[in-house]
């Protein structure tokens, strides 16, 4: 790993650690050490990291911001790039916006919306980065990335650029070509806007907000949801009903105010995290007949 460290070193103008601990990159605040750790700066940086990491034989691990993932707690082998802050620049042309894979979500929905444009009020209070929301098809209440993405650039694990349309990325709920293709790193897209009434706009994103905060366990240390909804259900009103809400395993606890959200209270582990969701996927199952499909991502394990 030293080698390819030094070889990365030479290529690249971002950040390269060692062993670097990975709960310090989630949203749940859990996960071990990454072998190498990789913050580009740029589109350049990506494709040098994928083509060198694959003339060692190293895998490449990507995430961004790390507000929907479940790191195990031994870490992940390999190299694991961030793409964050040297990513994030963004380019307005009208209703048309340019923006690198790294940007925070909410940042860029909340400047729409100052600008008038609708498309991404669903996204005010989506935690996490543009390229992240790509990956899983983001969306909530009335709206999702598939709506608003015109084209997507693309570095493959070879370090190739490839620029695909919205229809070639394959957009369903929650999913997205990106999680099918083996090495397939976003770093830019193109989104189409609309011109609207501000004022409207904002309102209607400040009204998604006010309900998130009614429903959701903010300000506590989760990822998100945890389960997919399944057709014609949520997943949170059948976890409720299946008697989850407050079970626990270690620190690992699922909320009292949305049963689809677990929470680290203190020092959770991987592992609590995992034995919780079968429970609460068996209680699911047992009830409903209903098999629930995970949502939050999960890396490191075999």
């Amino acid at each position: 790993m030293k080698d390819l460290g030094r070889a990365l070193a030479e290529r690249i103008r971002g950040e390269i650690r060692f062993n670097e601990p990975l709960h310090r990159y989630t949203s749940f605040r859990i996960g071990g050490p990454a072998d190498i750790f990789v913050s580009p700066a740029s589109v350049e940086d990506v494709a040098a990291v994928q083509e060198t990491a694959a003339a060692y034989g190293v895998p490449v691990t990507v995430i961004g911001g790390g507000s929907n993932l479940l790191v195990a707690d031994t870490g992940v082998r390999g190299v694991v790039m961030r793409i964050g802050r040297g990513l994030s620049r963004i380019a307005w042309d009208g209703a048309r916006v340019t923006v690198e894979a790294g940007a925070p979500l909410p940042l860029l929905a909340k400047e729409a919306a100052r600008r008038g444009l609708a498309g991404l009020e669903f996204a005010g209070g989506i935690p996490g980065t543009v390229g992240g929301a790509l990956v899983m098809n983001a969306g909530a209440h009335d709206g999702c990335m598939a709506n608003v993405v015109r084209r997507v650039w693309i570095v493959d694990a070879a370090g190739n650029t490839l620029e695909l349309d919205s229809s070639s990325m394959e957009f369903s709920y929650r999913a997205s070509r990106l999680q099918r293709e083996k090495g397939w790193v976003a770093v830019r897209t193109e989104l189409d806007l609309v011109p609207g009434d501000g004022e409207a706009i904002q309102a209607k994103m400040m009204a998604y907000l006010e309900k998130r905060r009614r429903t959701q366990p903010l300000g506590t240390k989760n990822a998100g949801s945890i389960f997919k909804n399944p057709p014609g259900d949520f997943a949170g009103r059948l976890l409720e009903q299946a008697g989850c809400k407050g079970m626990a395993e270690g620190d690992a606890c699922v909320s009292s105010v949305h049963a689809n959200f677990i929470i680290n209270r203190g020092n959770a582990t991987a592992a609590d995290v995992l034995r919780l969701i079968e429970r609460m996927r068996s209680r699911v199952k047992e009830q409903f007949g209903i098999e629930l499909e995970l949502e939050v991502g999960l890396l490191g394990f075999a």
